[in-house]
């Protein structure tokens, strides 16, 4: 049998999540991670390893999440406002983050509309330039 077909023959395994981690770019990694921290209501950790510094979003063990990474000499990570949207769970506190993107350097883009059964989304410019999505039920 081909390797393709032993491939397609495979049971397929449960995923709880077709995402799991993201690297979203940043310019000034102090900066995104007090505009972060505000707009999530949990603070963002700063780590350092191999000689690069990111801060981690808080998650849960084994929970979908991210982390912050700077422009270095071994990437070309830029901000962008084009490309994927990334949502961003907000718990039931849309509004409050709004009002923190604003306040910690972000620009509104859309205000908070519904999307029908899926809850209610802002987009916005952060602190750095990146287009994300704040989400709420």
């Amino acid at each position: 049998m081909s390797s393709l077909a032993e491939h397609a023959a495979e049971k397929p395994k449960s995923v709880t999540n077709a995402a799991v981690w993201f690297d979203m770019p940043v310019v000034d990694l102090d900066r995104s991670i007090r505009f972060y921290s505000a707009v999530l209501g949990q603070p963002v950790h700063k780590e350092q390893h191999s000689g690069m510094a990111f801060a981690v979003l808080h998650h849960e063990q084994g929970g979908v999440s991210g982390c912050l990474i700077p422009k270095t000499d071994s990437n070309d990570n830029k901000p962008s406002d084009h490309g994927p949207l990334l949502y961003l769970n907000c718990q039931g506190r849309l509004d409050a983050a709004i009002e923190a993107a604003v306040s910690n350097g972000g620009k509104v883009l859309q205000p908070r509309h519904p999307i029908g059964p899926y809850g209610f989304r802002a987009i916005v410019l952060d602190s750095e330039g990146n287009r994300i999505a704040l989400h709420s039920m």
